[in-house]
């Protein structure tokens, strides 16, 4: 029997280019499906070449084209490059691409209408016609709306199936509906695909297009289910909800790895945690914080933004800075919240240290030195960063939802690999940290406690079966 043929569409993957959470999923799903179905399936990814994808010099290039959209005519170049067995391509056009950032240009609806068209056009080029093409996000939205409308009747094209994965349902592609022709190339009935809400939405035309809608976790899958958590979507999640599915994201435990990071001060095991106490005395002496190894350290990576919990901290960590413990916190956002942790560091210079920034080195020696990380999102629709710290025996503090529910489990019954809460109100987070380091206290307890986080499998393994399942049921319909 034939590999299975799957194009993996998306605007950002590591190692070439990532900002998120979808250029680490882009970056190491496709290479595990590749590693643990060797022959039964060929997974090739899709992106498009920005100027901040360096080392250019061992790309292959295909060739070039024109693609049409709308009344424009646009050249699109595509290379390859092929690594850990994956073949990469990657859409050329300056205008487009040749910028600094990813996103937030006043004409990122143009710029991925572009990359979208270029994906369907290409497929002869670079001689491959998959049977799946696996969309994310409203970046690539367009490709199943513009299967279905401007490629249905194309040779070739008609049996091909699409998946639209939400990894945040909050970003959806929403412009005004007067320039559907004229950016988008959609006309006459056409439009009624995006149309939502009188304006266009991207993802809603991708949710109604595609053949299976995935979202990155059980949890979260049930949570859209909910206006509270889809930003308005969730009357076509539910008139869509039978090709609605939840799969858990994983993690790259080769990369995020403590025997051989090189960010870290020391590398270190769960069989030599001693390594990892000396993480933690050199993270507080970088953070400007007394260094003791009997303090327990609480990290915080996060963008700081409302919907990662930031009100539930902000408005009882003082009443938490009266036990023994330091807190440490990386990241950028709200400039309120950047003010008040700043203000914070200054009101409690022996026990907070603020980082303003994003610095992924910076990350991961908190990931290692820390004892605790806190993760009281609102919402999460994965979450990598509680899979992260486990992976470095740091016990993740979270809230009850999406993908932070089903990745940790309260260890107060005799299991579980972390500390867990449900309710959004400050005082209950905050007895749930003091929960924490009445555990951490009781060095016992403790030491069996990391000795469970380090040991869950957080790889893309388990992932990767539900994901080639749901591929091969796909096709198996489209059979029938």
């Amino acid at each position: 029997m034939s590999a299975m043929k799957v194009l993996y569409a998306a605007s950002e993957a590591a190692p070439f280019i990532a900002t998120g959470g979808l250029g680490e999923v882009a970056g190491s799903l496709p290479k595990t499906l590749a590693e643990k179905y060797k022959n039964k399936i060929d997974i090739r990814v899709i992106l498009p070449l920005y100027q901040g994808i360096y080392d250019r010099n061992n790309f292959e290039f295909i060739g070039k084209t024109s693609v049409p959209l709308a009344w424009r005519q646009q050249y699109c170049g595509v290379f390859k490059k092929r690594l850990d067995n994956i073949t990469y391509y990657f859409i050329d056009n300056e205008y487009y691409f040749n910028r600094s950032d990813c996103y937030g240009h006043f004409d990122d609806g143009e710029r991925f209408a572009f990359f979208s068209k270029s994906i369907l056009h290409i497929l002869n080029m670079i001689d491959f016609m998959p049977d799946i093409i696996h969309a994310n996000d409203w970046q690539t939205s367009l490709v199943p709306i513009y299967l279905k409308t401007k490629y249905s009747n194309s040779k070739g094209y008609s049996s091909i199936k699409t998946i639209i994965t939400i990894h945040n349902i909050e970003y959806q592609g929403i412009y005004d509906l007067t320039i559907a022709e004229d950016i988008f190339d959609l006309h006459g009935k056409e439009k009624s695909i995006i149309e939502y809400n009188g304006s266009i939405n991207l993802l809603k035309g991708a949710l109604e297009t595609s053949d299976i809608i995935s979202t990155v976790s059980e949890s979260y899958s049930n949570e859209i289910l909910d206006d509270y958590y889809a930003h308005g979507l969730a009357l076509i999640i539910k008139r869509n909800s039978l090709k609605l599915r939840g799969i858990l994201n994983g993690i790259d435990t080769d990369f995020y790895n403590p025997e051989n990071d090189n960010a870290l001060f020391e590398n270190y095991s769960k069989d030599n945690l001693k390594n990892k106490t000396i993480n933690k005395l050199d993270l507080q002496s970088l953070a400007g914080l007394p260094q003791d190894e009997n303090i327990p350290v609480v990290g915080i990576i996060s963008r700081l933004v409302k919907h990662k919990g930031f009100d539930l901290i902000i408005n009882d960590i003082e009443e938490v800075l009266k036990e023994k413990v330091q807190f440490i916190i990386l990241g950028k956002g709200d400039h309120g919240y950047e003010l008040y942790f700043k203000s914070l560091q200054n009101r409690y210079h022996e026990k907070v240290a603020a980082r303003i920034d994003f610095n992924s080195d910076l990350a991961r020696k908190i990931y290692a030195g820390s004892d605790f990380l806190l993760m009281p999102s609102i919402s999460e629709p994965c979450g990598i960063a509680q899979m992260i710290a486990s992976r470095y025996g740091t016990v993740p503090i979270v809230r009850e939802t999406g993908g932070l529910k089903d990745s940790i489990h309260d260890c107060s019954l005799g299991s579980g690999n972390g500390f867990t809460f449900y309710e959004q109100k400050p005082k209950v987070l905050a007895n749930t940290i003091k929960r924490a380091l009445k555990v951490y206290n009781n060095k016992e307890d403790w030491e069996k406690l990391v000795e469970t986080v380090m040991s869950i499998d957080f790889s893309w393994n388990k992932s990767a079966e539900k994901y080639y399942d749901m591929f091969q049921s796909l096709l198996n319909q489209g059979e029938k």
